[in-house]
């Protein structure tokens, strides 16, 4: 799937993992285990090779702090050391100190998953490169209720943008098994 070859500078890289929650992944998802998995296999990954890893949270409307639909699904729960961001809107950055986070990491490359591809990826990917970040969409560690919507924009928006990879080939390249 990659257009270019991946290199990982985890001095420089984040993993921003988004909306990943019970009341986002199992109902807008096509393939939740499957997603789940492979997101789980992204961050472990990345904790090994020490790059920083960001949840981003949504809040507001059906997703309260402490309901069962706002939690972060178990499969992919944070970790100690992980940063935990809250947003009230469907991109990462405009309701978020997302961006200060990341600049205090000294990150300039971001590695994106989230659910959904049509939602807060998309979101996110259009602020990002507005601001300047690298960036790396793992494209079978996103999900989207529409398969066509979820294809179009991994295989032909995004990489005009960003590195699309998938959750295998970073794995490769973060230098973990």
């Amino acid at each position: 799937m990659t257009q270019q070859a991946l290199s990982v500078d985890a001095d420089h890289t984040a993993v921003v993992i988004m909306d990943f929650q019970n009341g986002i992944v199992l109902p807008y998802g096509r393939d939740p285990a499957g997603t789940l998995r492979r997101a789980a296999l992204v961050l472990d990954a990345a904790r090994r090779a020490g790059i920083p890893v960001l949840y981003v949270q949504h809040r507001g409307g059906q997703f309260e702090a402490d309901t069962p639909e706002a939690a972060i699904h178990p499969d992919v729960a944070p970790r100690e050391g992980d940063h935990v961001v809250v947003k009230t809107k469907v991109g990462s950055f405009s309701t978020t100190g997302l961006d200060v986070t990341l600049r205090e990491l000294g990150c300039d490359t971001l590695v994106l998953m989230g659910v959904t591809t049509s939602g807060c990826v998309l979101s996110t990917v259009r602020w990002a490169v507005d601001i300047n970040y690298r960036l790396v969409v793992v494209a079978d560690a996103c999900d989207d209720r529409d398969e066509e919507v979820h294809r179009v924009l991994t295989e032909k928006l995004f990489p005009r943008q960003a590195t699309v990879v998938t959750a295998s080939e970073f794995v490769a390249a973060a230098g973990t098994p």
